[in-house]
């Protein structure tokens, strides 16, 4: 990403935090926790921040002698914080590769990992912009350089130069983007840049007319609507199109329904990733978001669980 980031934030720095070792027996560690009490930090990719507090949050009320301290991080920090056992427990989008398996496995390190779920990633635009279809070719177009301003793609958009924000340079985000929607090239376009979290990126593009943003969708939901079907409305959502030229009938917005039939295009697997051999509270916490409360929790925050039954109900509106 050497041109896409030339606007890069300042990086978000954790070598001044204090992590749980993860070594066998509480003797060595000093741990005192059990499966349902005591304190531990856990780490998980900052795009995936609100739904791993709203299950912290619900697991605590549940077992109120637990602490789960939640430290947020990038893909590549917490994978080496769980490499070097700096932590028991990392939420990401990806499991572990058979290298670092591999390696856990000469420190004698078996690690479990748990997938809990679906989000999307989401792109977002200025409340203001009506431009809010795209389609899957004209964001590769977009993030290639092959196409730079708004005009290019919507004829009568007066927007000038497209203008992307990601959450970080070293995000899942980030590398679901390179790895799933580019094929494994990087990114190659001058207005690509990167801030430090999944919240500026909302308010940056809250301010900022020309802006797409891409953040996970876990971001957006509207805690005030208990049907889940809406997004916070400080941003607009953007359907995106299987089909070369995308429009309102044939573009689908990040619903979990969506999420579940294929036709939004870019759902990502949320796993927890644990190293924590006396199974305590870490493990007993990574069980619990895939249990059928912790499904449930998901489900609630307007993503897709991993586990249980989805019954989906079309209905015929019929206009008068």
């Amino acid at each position: 990403m050497k041109k896409a980031f030339i606007l890069t934030l300042t990086a978000l720095l954790l070598t001044s935090m204090t992590f749980v070792c993860c070594e066998d027996g509480s003797k060595k560690t000093g741990r005192t926790d059990t499966e349902t009490s005591g304190e531990v930090t856990i780490v998980a990719d900052e795009s995936l921040k609100p739904i791993i507090q709203e299950l912290i949050d619900q697991f605590e009320f549940k077992w109120p002698k637990a602490k789960i301290l939640l430290k947020d991080t990038t893909e590549n920090r917490g994978f080496e914080l769980i490499r070097d056992m700096e932590t028991c427990l990392f939420f990401t989008t990806r499991p572990l590769k058979d290298s670092e398996v591999a390696f856990l496995k000469t420190k004698n390190q078996l690690p479990a990992v748990f997938p809990i779920g679906y989000d999307a990633l989401a792109l977002i635009i200025n409340p203001n912009n009506n431009d809010s279809c795209i389609s899957v070719r004209d964001i590769k177009r977009i993030l290639n350089g092959e196409v730079t301003k708004w005009n290019e793609i919507y004829k009568n958009s007066k927007l000038g130069d497209f203008n992307v924000v990601f959450d970080n340079k070293e995000s899942a985000t980030l590398h679901y983007v390179v790895d799933s929607i580019l094929d494994g090239k990087p990114i190659d376009n001058p207005n690509v840049t990167a801030a430090k979290t999944s919240a500026e990126v909302i308010e940056y593009v809250h301010n900022t007319p020309n802006a797409i943003g891409v953040i996970g969708s876990n971001w957006l939901n509207d805690k005030n609507d208990t049907t889940n079907l809406t997004f916070i409305n400080k941003v607009r959502v953007m359907g995106v199109s299987f089909k070369d030229e995308a429009t309102k009938s044939n573009s689908w917005k990040p619903y979990a329904a969506y999420l579940l039939d294929g036709r939004y295009p870019f759902a990502r697997t949320i796993y927890a990733i644990c190293v924590d051999p006396p199974r305590k509270l870490p493990w007993s916490f990574a069980n619990y978001t895939t249990k059928p409360e912790g499904q449930l929790i998901v489900k609630r925050a307007g993503l897709l669980p991993y586990r249980g039954d989805i019954v989906i109900k079309y209905v015929n509106v019929k206009k008068q």
